[in-house]
């Protein structure tokens, strides 16, 4: 791996460590019921992905290119080791904003995942590294000269959801949902609260209990209901 001299700081490292164990349907849930909105619509895993990843946002927001065109891709020295890329290319299918050189590289640095709000391209190597990209699609026409990059950690739009930076990306093979920073141990929390309940559910159907029993007992329909 090349090294990053770029760490998590002590408070992503917190964050980060509230989210072990859980998934995104649970942390929607807990948003659900907080009254958060952060699923991010129309972003999907390229593939099955058997872990979850967590991770705070380095956010990037793509333009149409001037003449000549800006950079594309030189943000990608400034992420952090364990750090999401949240690049907000404005749903955008036609063009690519992130391939092969990008994965390796990320993947080479420590880089979490990607998330992208458009396409990314050279699938193949990012399934072959297991680099975890969660997108809108994939194209192979390249953004050079198209598109460039316009900010970086500023707020960004991902599929309906208000990204700013450094937020809390909870990524997995259902898709991506966003936590505002600063609500990140409530939603944490709430979420291992609904995990429980639900955990009590199965253990009861297990137990020879009718769903609708446990179900009934436990309080599944209020669950993710906003308080």
């Amino acid at each position: 791996m090349t090294d990053n001299p770029l760490k998590a700081s002590t408070e992503d490292q917190e964050l980060v460590s509230l989210f072990a164990g859980l998934d995104t349907p649970g942390v929607s849930d807990a948003m659900d019921k907080l009254g958060l909105h952060g699923q991010a619509l129309r972003i999907a895993p390229l593939a099955d992905y058997s872990r979850v990843v967590v991770g705070p946002a380095y956010t990037v927001k793509y333009v149409p290119a001037t003449v000549p065109a800006g950079t594309v891709g030189d943000y990608i020295d400034d992420v952090a080791e364990g750090d999401v890329v949240v690049i907000d290319n404005d749903g955008r299918t036609d063009c690519t904003v992130w391939g092969d050189i990008l994965t390796q590289y990320a993947g080479l640095r420590g880089i979490a995942a990607t998330v992208i709000d458009g396409v990314c391209r050279d699938v193949t190597k990012a399934l072959s590294d297991g680099y975890p990209l969660f997108t809108a699609g994939r194209f192979m026409r390249t953004g050079k000269d198209r598109v460039q990059v316009e900010s970086v950690n500023t707020t960004v739009a991902i599929g309906t959801v208000r990204v700013a930076s450094r937020d809390i990306v909870v990524a997995d093979a259902n898709g991506a949902v966003i936590v505002p920073r600063q609500r990140a141990r409530e939603v944490a929390e709430t979420a291992r609260q609904i995990e429980k309940v639900e955990a009590a559910i199965r253990d009861r159907i297990a137990q020879g209990d009718t769903i609708k029993q446990a179900r009934a007992a436990l309080g599944y329909h209020t669950l993710q209901r906003k308080a």
